[in-house]
């Protein structure tokens, strides 16, 4: 994979000067929210990029609440190696592996514990492994999926594939309906992309 820049601008950026948008829909998206929802956000983003962290724990719990619970948007994840590579790969491998219905709560976990996996000598394998066992994986089952190959080819096509067709070369990125904006989006900045999605001039 050619290389990515982990560091991003905080301005918001919209998407005129960028290639055409991402589809709203892949067949190996993970998403939440109403598949009704009249705006569908998608973030790039890596388990790996510490301004990936700061976002979902400080803005996603709020942006949540108060546009995906109450069904006025699809959230879609797509995933990056951007930040550590290892700790991205092995954190999506294994939310993956955990199925639909726990993937996000296993990439909540990993967010929530990701300043302890690049602490000196953070132990970035044992936390992973906590993470599972609390998402009910034992060890040998731990084992099996961040040693899956077919796994890794498949999160490695993914991340390629949004290189490439999505033009995405840092995390994270958002898409408020094909509109395209770059870095940590405050919730106010996210409320004016989705008012103006819904209301289109």
């Amino acid at each position: 994979m050619r290389r990515l820049f982990a560091a991003v601008a905080l301005a918001l950026v919209a998407g005129a000067a960028f290639a055409d948008p991402p589809p709203a829909h892949e067949p190996d998206d993970m998403a939440i929210g109403s598949p009704r929802a009249r705006v569908t956000v998608i973030e790039y983003a890596s388990v790996g990029c510490p301004h990936c962290a700061a976002w979902h724990n400080t803005v996603f719990p709020g942006f949540k609440a108060q546009y995906i619970d109450t069904g006025r948007v699809r959230f879609v994840m797509r995933e990056m190696l951007t930040g550590v590579p290892s700790i991205a790969t092995a954190g999506f491998m294994l939310a993956r592996c955990a199925g639909p219905a726990k993937y996000f709560p296993v990439i909540d976990a990993i967010y929530r514990r990701q300043a302890e996996m690049f602490q000196p000598g953070g132990h970035a394998g044992e936390i992973l492994e906590d993470i599972a066992k609390s998402a009910g994986f034992d060890e040998a089952a731990f084992q099996a999926c961040i040693g899956d190959q077919k796994g890794l080819d498949a999160l490695n096509a993914r991340t390629q594939r949004h290189v490439d067709e999505d033009k995405v070369d840092s995390t994270p990125i958002f898409f408020v309906d094909g509109q395209r904006y770059v870095g940590e989006q405050t919730l106010a900045q996210l409320a004016t992309a989705i008012h103006a999605a819904r209301h289109p001039r």
